[in-house]
């Protein structure tokens, strides 16, 4: 899926000057807000007593994305592959390789799962969907494919979503093949089943926009209290977070703590925090400040066990193609690079960014000069991150004026040189490098700048 590319925003600023340098290098470490905290979020989240979890594809659990799934977080949910529609797309024909591979990878890793989901109206399959059944038909359906599935993987989940978004937004119930079928009781009926074929696990009732204290989350708070009164085995209530830029509901902390009064846990399940694109420094800011926030609400409130965030990479996020023209919406760019939204994540956690000496080095170099004219390029280079847009900028010490630029673009105003990648090259993938030249005047000196990477 597409998303815009990010700048990872870092400043270098070089000690050295003099006068003309053959050959003459200009080399730093960048620093900037993006860098990996001094602990994985994991060991954060852990020593706070809390979850952090990540939603993923199982297909992708091998490379980078594998290795930040598995040192990054402590949970992993599978995205689709145990919805109904992708474990027995025709009846009585079952397909667990994805959700196999997913629970392998976490308990190979030391993670937990979170299971997702079990009675939804959506990704069910169509000879479930275009059936015609009637209520004891129905009933035996879901009761089955409960047994089945939480069964197969009893003991080795800690929890599970049972069921997925019951509320319209005005806190009535959703018109589904379940409630239109059993009535608002099958809830009732599908934790009753999942606590049978798994009594460990915690089973959860999650839903989206129930994050703030409004129609929807009371009556979703109205509904774990009937069934706490009536005895209905429910551990915890999902509130599923994906939130839009500048969003974040005032009452989420306190929605969080009515819930848990009522003796339930409460996990943000699907955290993602969408844009329009493009992304921009300030747009990342404000969606840093943002997941911060929504960290800091769950950190705040004992019985909120953990967050979630819905896919940790944009290259993996469902948002682009739901929502055309927005996106951004995880803590990592495409590239895998973290965004100010990973350090947010891990202050809120209590822990602090500290970057990684030579993370990214740009080295400026003077390889050939005469009488009016010289030839430069800038080298910029990464190891232990990665960069997915660049922007080089400088200010010359003696009227030295840039005449022709490539593989960059190029503009000098007064003094002062902005370049920034072309269109071919302003992915710097962890290990790679990218290099730049450009021709230029001088008359008199031709000291190296200072130089700015941002």
């Amino acid at each position: 899926m597409r998303t815009s590319r990010s700048s990872l925003r870092v400043r270098l600023t070089a000690l050295l000057t003099g006068a003309a340098m053959t050959g003459a290098a200009l080399t730093g470490a960048l620093a900037g807000t993006a860098h990996a905290a001094d602990a994985p979020l994991r060991d954060l989240a852990a020593a706070k007593g809390k979850v952090m979890g990540t939603a993923v594809t199982g297909s992708k659990l091998t490379g980078t994305y594998g290795e930040i799934a598995a040192r990054e977080f402590n949970a992993l949910t599978p995205g689709n592959a145990m919805k109904w529609g992708s474990v027995e797309p025709t009846r009585g024909t079952f397909d667990w390789a994805e959700a196999d591979q997913i629970v392998d990878f976490a308990e190979a890793s030391g993670q937990q799962v979170r299971g997702h989901t079990l009675v939804w109206h959506s990704q069910n399959p169509s000879w479930l969907t275009n059936g015609t059944w009637t209520p004891a038909q129905l009933s035996g359906l879901m009761n089955d494919h409960i047994a089945l599935e939480v069964g197969r993987y009893k003991g080795r989940l800690a929890t599970w979503d049972v069921v997925n978004e019951p509320f319209n937004e005005d806190g009535t119930y959703r018109q589904t093949l379940w409630y239109n079928g059993l009535g608002a009781d099958y809830i009732a009926q599908a934790l009753t089943a999942a606590r049978a074929a798994d009594p460990a696990a915690k089973l959860y009732i999650n839903d989206y926009n129930v994050e703030g204290v409004n129609a929807k989350s009371t009556a979703l708070y109205n509904l774990v209290k009937s069934l706490k009164e009536r005895g209905v085995p429910i551990d915890g209530v999902g509130l599923q977070a994906h939130l839009i830029l500048g969003q974040v509901p005032s009452t989420l902390q306190q929605n969080i703590q009515r819930f848990a009064d009522l003796g339930v846990d409460v996990a943000i399940t699907e955290l993602d925090i969408r844009m329009q694109l493009p992304s921009d420094s300030t747009k990342l800011t404000r969606q840093a400040a943002d997941y911060k926030a929504v960290m800091a609400a769950c950190v705040a409130v004992a019985r909120c066990v953990g967050v979630t965030v819905w896919g940790f990479t944009d290259s993996d996020s469902w948002i682009p193609s739901t929502f055309p023209g927005q996106g951004a919406a995880t803590p990592y760019d495409e590239n895998y690079a973290p965004k100010p939204a990973y350090a947010a994540i891990a202050e809120a956690l209590g822990g602090t960014t500290t970057p990684p000496t030579g993370a990214c080095t740009a080295t400026y170099s003077v390889s050939s000069q005469w009488n009016t004219g010289f030839t430069g390029q800038v080298r910029i280079a990464c190891s232990g991150a990665a960069l997915s847009s660049w922007k080089v900028g400088w200010t010359f010490g003696a009227g030295q004026q840039v005449t022709q630029a490539w593989n960059a673009t190029c503009a000098q105003t007064g003094s002062a040189v902005s370049c920034s990648n072309a269109s071919y090259n302003g992915t710097v993938p962890d290990g790679g490098s990218v290099t730049f030249g450009f021709n230029g005047s001088w008359s008199g000196s031709n000291p190296v700048p200072v130089v700015t990477l941002g």
